[in-house]
């Protein structure tokens, strides 16, 4: 199940649980919109993948599914930071951003 991580992981943003700024690679690593846009160029630091919206968990599941949604499986607090510098970052950035990531 996704975690859906408190904040970015670069520029450390609050990305509460309905935030339409959250992006999230296929490994979950999470990052606001601005960073991914301005800094990785849609280019994971860990993976090397481009990112999408985070889907957005309802507070309550509908549909007979009580045990769901925010109410019951709360999102993540752990704050998370990249373990890559910045120079690690750029030359990873350098290196994959002009390639599509269905092609990387």
């Amino acid at each position: 199940m996704l975690e859906v991580k408190p904040n970015c992981e670069l520029c450390d943003r609050d990305l509460p649980p309905a935030s339409k700024e959250a992006m999230i690679c296929s490994y979950e690593c999470t990052y606001c919109s601005d960073c991914v846009e301005t800094t990785l160029h849609n280019v994971c630091p860990t993976c090397g993948g481009g990112f999408t919206m985070r889907p957005i968990r309802p507070v309550r599941a509908e549909g007979g599914q009580a045990n769901l949604g925010l109410s019951n499986r709360p999102a993540g607090t752990q704050r998370y930071h990249t373990k890559w510098s910045r120079e690690q970052i750029d030359a990873v950035v350098s290196r994959l951003k002009n390639v599509p990531p269905e092609k990387r």
